[in-house]
C-alpha cells in the first residue's frame, strides 16, 4: 500500500483509504462533514513551538526536518500506528498548509517511509 499527502481543501476520494489529518489546528472553513477523516491525530503534529518557529519558511525546512525528526522520535506509538495502517491499506495524510512541499506531512511521510521500510 502507499502513503499519500492531501491538502483538507482538496475534496476526498475513495483512493485514498484511511484519512488523517496530521495537524495540531484544524483547518479553517472545513467542516467535518466535508473533510470526511478517519483521524485526526493532533499528537503526532509538530509541537505548537517548532511551527510557530518554521512558520512554513522554506529557507528553515531542512532544521524544521530534523526538529521535527527529533520529535517524532519520541512518538512511537503515533509513529507504529500510521504505519500499520499503511501497510494494510492506502493512507493519506492529510495537511492544512498552503505549501505542499514544505510542511509536516511531507516530511512525516518521508520520516514513516525510512523508518517503516513501506
Amino acid at each position: 500500500m502507499a502513503i499519500q499527502l492531501k491538502r483538507a481543501y482538496d475534496a476526498p476520494e475513495k483512493e485514498d483509504g484511511y484519512r488523517v489529518l496530521v495537524d495540531r489546528i484544524w483547518p479553517r472553513g472545513i467542516s467535518r462533514d466535508v473533510a470526511r477523516l478517519d483521524e485526526w491525530m493532533k499528537k503526532i503534529a509538530p509541537s505548537s513551538e517548532l511551527r510557530r518557529w518554521f512558520g512554513h519558511d522554506p529557507d528553515k525546512w531542512p532544521e524544521f526536518r530534523a526538529r521535527y525528526f527529533r520529535e517524532l522520535e519520541a512518538r512511537d506509538d503515533e509513529v507504529k500506528a500510521l504505519a500499520e495502517k499503511a501497510r494494510s491499506q492506502n493512507l493519506t495524510l492529510v495537511f492544512g498548509a498552503k505549501d505542499k512541499e514544505h510542511n509536516n506531512a511531507v516530511a512525516l511521510k518521508e520520516y514513516l517511509e525510512s523508518k517503516a521500510r513501506l
